[in-house]
């Protein structure tokens, strides 16, 4: 009896551990540009909103389709209170699953590396049809929504680009160019609603 209690906790744990490997895998597309839209961008000027203890002042409003290439989620940075995930996101090119097999793309502290093979797109054009976007949930539900969001989701996401204010002298803008690089190059973007396939 006790061995037989011992078989089923121990297959409980194999198939549990199986599910939780299924679900973080990174979804699979066949060849082909999946995305073929870029981001649609179109200033604003507007009052600035409280945001929990934050305040945040619209900058753009934003639209984008993309391909999710990679998901880091942040608990103990600076920004982490306001932004808890970043999205790395590619379009065009790098919505394609040819050209992302000659990529490795990694993130953290904030940003995003693509690592080319010999057989990969010219890095200009693969940087500029990507970005790691900082993302501003507009409420917990919706924080939630973003966390279940594998690499190779194509999500729909809208919203706007931001400047946040916070306590201590915290403040964090949002890039409004797809052509920066470097430090200050992300977005910085309130999410008010989510599309997933």
């Amino acid at each position: 009896m006790f061995a037989h209690w011992r078989v089923v906790v121990a297959l409980g744990a194999v198939g549990a551990g199986i599910a939780a490997l299924v679900e973080g895998r990174a979804i699979d597309h066949p060849p082909g540009v999946l995305v073929p839209d870029e981001p649609t961008q179109r200033l604003v000027q507007q009052a600035p909103f409280a945001h929990g203890e934050y305040e945040l002042t619209p900058l753009a409003d934003f639209d984008l389709e993309a391909r999710v290439l990679s998901v880091e989620e942040y608990s103990m940075d600076g920004g982490a209170r306001v932004s808890p995930i970043d999205f790395a996101l590619g379009w065009g090119p790098m919505s394609d699953s040819a050209v992302l097999s000659h990529f490795r793309i990694s993130q953290g502290a904030r940003f995003f590396t693509i690592y080319p093979d010999e057989q990969a797109i010219d890095l200009k054009t693969a940087m500029l049809n990507a970005s790691n976007m900082h993302l501003i949930p507009a409420n917990g539900l919706l924080e939630d929504r973003l966390k279940d969001v594998k690499p190779g989701n194509i999500v729909r996401l809208r919203g706007q680009l931001v400047s946040v204010l916070g306590p201590n002298n915290f403040t964090w803008r949002s890039s409004l160019s797809r052509t920066d690089r470097g430090n200050g190059a992300c977005e910085l973007f309130y999410v008010e609603s989510m599309e997933k396939r």
